[in-house]
């Protein structure tokens, strides 16, 4: 096989498109003999002659037409190597596996989305829905690269940075006696039955629940998603609680109060592994901490 290098595919093409080695040396600022001499080798290693020497300049011959359209096929794709390599590097192409515990469906997670998406749009951002411990899991484990959760979940190994704040509501049935409130205060709660998300590995929903209304709370734990549960509450099973963002998604039968208490908040925070170091993770993290210090929302 010869022993081309790209330097000699750089010539050939250079001389092609101005027809003569003087002025493709000018163009290269290169000595016209090496431009010469370094096409010759490459003919000599191809045993084809590219080019015909005349006194007017050179031109490409039938062998040189068939070859070139390969040189610059693979040129244009050594183009596409360099500027894929520096927009990874540079974290201005890539993917972002993010792990949500909640839908991301309001505001102001929506329109931080949003702005990222349309301010780097090669980069690639896929979402997934879990638990608790299958985020912690999936951020140790690699499967995920970062995490938008309530600030309760956060683990000691973990790099986060709080994001924004949500008030808390009451998810109740609209037939029940609550509905007709224009707002609502835990022991208003306190014969209820609070439906939580739940799974065998994980009550997180149902500690934080009974921070707020206290662990004699008769609570009922359920290994579905958030809109299950709403569900749920709109059969009149129970009530439940909800992040306002969350209220922006109407179920049949659910109405949302205002829960009128001074703790009624949810802090949101982002979160990844502290070993994390591609680029295009630190430019979102970056970028989210930077939107929600000029919005305020912490």
């Amino acid at each position: 096989m010869p022993a081309m290098d790209l330097s000699q595919l750089r010539y050939v093409v250079t001389a092609a498109e101005v027809g003569n080695f003087a002025r493709a040396a000018e163009a290269l600022r290169l000595n016209t003999s090496t431009i010469s001499r370094r096409i010759g080798r490459l003919e000599e290693e191809l045993g084809l002659t590219l080019f015909e020497r005349g006194r007017s300049g050179v031109r490409l011959t039938p062998g040189g037409r068939a070859v070139i359209v390969h040189v610059r096929r693979v040129l244009a794709e050594l183009e596409m190597v360099k500027c894929a390599g520096l927009e990874n590097g540079t974290g201005q192409a890539g993917e972002i596996r993010l792990g949500v515990r909640m839908p991301p469906i309001g505001e102001p997670v929506r329109s931080l989305l949003s702005m990222w998406r349309e301010l780097h749009p090669k980069i690639s951002l896929t979402v997934s829905e879990l638990p608790d411990r299958d985020i912690v899991t999936a951020l140790e484990e690699r499967r995920l690269d970062v995490a938008l959760l309530p600030s309760f979940m956060l683990w000691p190994h973990a790099e986060a940075l709080p994001l924004y704040g949500e008030r808390l509501v009451a998810a109740i049935p609209s037939s029940h006696p609550l509905a007709g409130r224009d707002e609502v205060v835990w022991p208003d709660l306190a014969d209820e039955i609070i439906l939580v998300q739940g799974w065998a590995e994980s009550q997180a929903a149902r500690e934080l629940y009974a921070s707020f209304l206290g662990s004699g709370m008769r609570f009922q734990a359920h290994a579905v998603s958030k809109q299950s549960i709403l569900a749920l509450v709109g059969a009149g099973f129970g009530v439940t609680l909800a992040v306002s963002s969350q209220s922006e998604a109407k179920f049949p039968g659910v109405v949302y109060k205002t829960i009128a208490e001074p703790n009624a908040w949810l802090r949101i925070d982002l979160a990844w592994m502290p070993e994390t170091d591609e680029p295009v993770i630190g430019r979102f993290v970056a970028f989210m901490r930077d939107e929600a210090r000029s919005r305020k929302l912490v």
